[in-house]
Parts: structure tokens; C-alpha cells; sequence
């Protein structure tokens, strides 16, 4: 059997039905429920046949971490992904329940741990049943083979409040921020109600719903042009939303686009939104 190739950081449904047998692959239920909907994940009980489920909460995140969502120690990442039988010659798809939201997050992770040959499935689950591809019943015992995967170190691809605070000033550096518009602006409250409203001065709006059609990414050609509203050209781009997921959905987005210098605000909102002394905008 040839080697299996992911074509881009992102692919079909039609690619990954047509590869699901193949040795190398591995698939990823990287699944959350999403922060702001009170609705229910669909077909829980059921999944792309093969996945293994990539704790976004638990499992991948700091849990030492008084901030949701932090990413966690390249030795954790290391032992976890191994428990899911991930290899170092890996081929991994990641998808979630709600087409595209946690799982640029998980794509995201692997990528700043050095493990590059990973995609995002476009439209997740919801595309999956869409096209009545096979499912299977989730798997319940969770155990897999051992993976040799090694994580060497952790990519300097984050920043911190404290960048930030220089960032935010910096021409050469831009801010987007994935929440809505209502929440940028400081007009919607906060999901987490111990947050105050608003946004990082000078940062830039771009709710992630933008890059978006119903549940799958819009086409390069559109990105490119979203992405062309803002001066962003050959300066660092920093993503930010609420706690570190949606981020990594205009993020991939942007990476779509074209653009290389992309960075996470890991602690995003819900660690600016509650520190004392620094600058908020309206």
C-alpha cells in the first residue's frame, strides 16, 4: 500500500471515506460543546468509524491551568497521544460534532508540538451523515495499541498576556479577535460572567462565523479575500476569541489564506477579560 499523503490542512469528506482503511491514518472525535449554545451534541452515541477521542478538556489542557483550554506540557501531549496509539509516521484527521470548531484547536496543538501531518476534516460530522457515510457505535473501552510519537519541544508559537500588552502597539503585529461582533464590542455579555466586556485596543474583529459557511470553510479564494479587508500583509498575525478554540479556527483560516506567521493567544479572553490594570476598549 502507498504511502498516504494528506493533501492540505484541511479535507473532504469524500478524501477521508475514500482513505478510512488505510494503516496509517488516524482519526480524532476532538469534540467539545460549544461555550455559547445550550444545544445538545447530535448523535453522540455514534462516530466516524475507526475515531478515537481526543480529550480536549481533560486530557489536552493544562489542568494545573486555573484558565480553560491552556495547552499543555509537550510531555503530557506526548504520553496522551501515545495512549491513543498515535505514531510518529501518523497520518491524523481530527473532526468534531459541530462541523468546524474544536477541532482547528486540536489540529492546532499538533502542529505547535511538530507533528505536521495532520488535517481538519471540513464540515465534521455533520458533512459525515450529511452524505450518509458509515458510522459505527462509539468505542467505549479506549484502549489502543502503544504510539511512538515524539514530541522534541514545544513550537514558540503562543504568546502571553505580557506580549501582548507589547503586541497590542506593535505596527508590525495585528490582533484578530474570533468572538462576535456583540462580544468584541462589549454590547453581548460574556459566556463566563466573572469576564469583563469589550476588547484588546487595537485588536481587530473577525468573529470566526466569517470563514465559515454553515458548517464547512469557505473556499481559499474567499479566505483570501476576507483576509485582504485587513493590512496584515508580512506583519505577525495573533488570534484570540474566548478561551483559545475559535481562534484556531481563523487561524487555520488565515494558514488557508496563505499567511505563515501565525500565533494563539493561548489565555485569550477569558484571562484578559479578568486581569487587573490592563487597557479594554469598547
Amino acid at each position: 500500500m502507498t504511502t498516504l499523503q494528506l493533501p492540505a490542512p484541511i479535507v473532504s469528506v469524500d478524501w477521508l471515506s475514500k482513505n478510512l482503511e488505510h494503516p496509517d491514518l488516524i482519526i480524532l472525535d476532538a469534540s467539545i460543546k460549544k461555550v455559547t449554545s445550550s444545544k445538545e451534541i447530535v448523535n453522540q452515541d455514534l462516530q466516524i468509524p475507526g475515531a478515537r477521542f481526543f480529550d480536549i478538556k481533560k486530557s489536552f489542557s493544562d489542568q494545573d491551568s486555573l484558565l480553560p483550554n491552556m495547552l499543555p506540557s509537550k510531555d503530557i501531549f506526548e504520553k496522551n497521544c501515545r495512549e491513543l496509539g498515535v505514531n510518529v509516521d501518523s497520518k491524523i484527521v481530527i473532526y468534531d460534532t459541530i462541523g468546524i470548531y474544536s477541532s482547528p484547536r486540536a489540529w492546532w496543538m499538533f502542529t505547535v508540538m511538530g507533528h505536521t501531518a495532520v488535517a481538519v476534516l471540513d464540515g465534521g460530522y455533520p458533512e459525515w451523515m450529511k452524505n450518509k457515510l458509515p458510522t459505527e457505535n462509539k468505542e467505549t473501552t479506549g484502549i489502543y495499541p502503544l504510539g511512538n510519537i515524539k514530541i522534541n519541544d514545544r513550537s514558540k508559537c503562543t504568546v502571553d498576556a505580557q506580549n501582548i500588552l507589547f503586541e497590542m502597539n506593535n505596527t508590525n503585529s495585528i490582533i484578530l479577535d474570533a468572538r462576535s461582533y456583540g462580544r468584541y464590542k462589549g454590547i453581548d455579555p460574556e459566556p463566563r460572567t466573572d469576564l469583563t466586556g469589550g476588547h484588546i485596543p487595537n485588536s481587530l474583529s473577525l468573529p470566526y462565523t466569517r470563514v465559515l459557511h454553515n458548517t464547512k470553510m469557505l473556499s481559499t479564494e474567499k479566505l483570501i479575500a476576507i483576509f485582504l479587508d485587513f493590512d496584515i500583509e508580512n506583519k505577525k498575525l495573533i488570534f484570540s476569541c474566548g478561551s483559545g478554540i475559535t481562534a484556531c479556527i481563523i487561524l487555520l483560516a488565515a494558514k488557508l489564506a496563505g499567511y505563515t506567521n501565525l500565533f494563539i493567544y493561548d489565555g485569550s479572553w477569558s484571562e484578559w477579560g479578568q486581569l487587573d490594570g490592563v487597557p479594554i476598549e469598547c
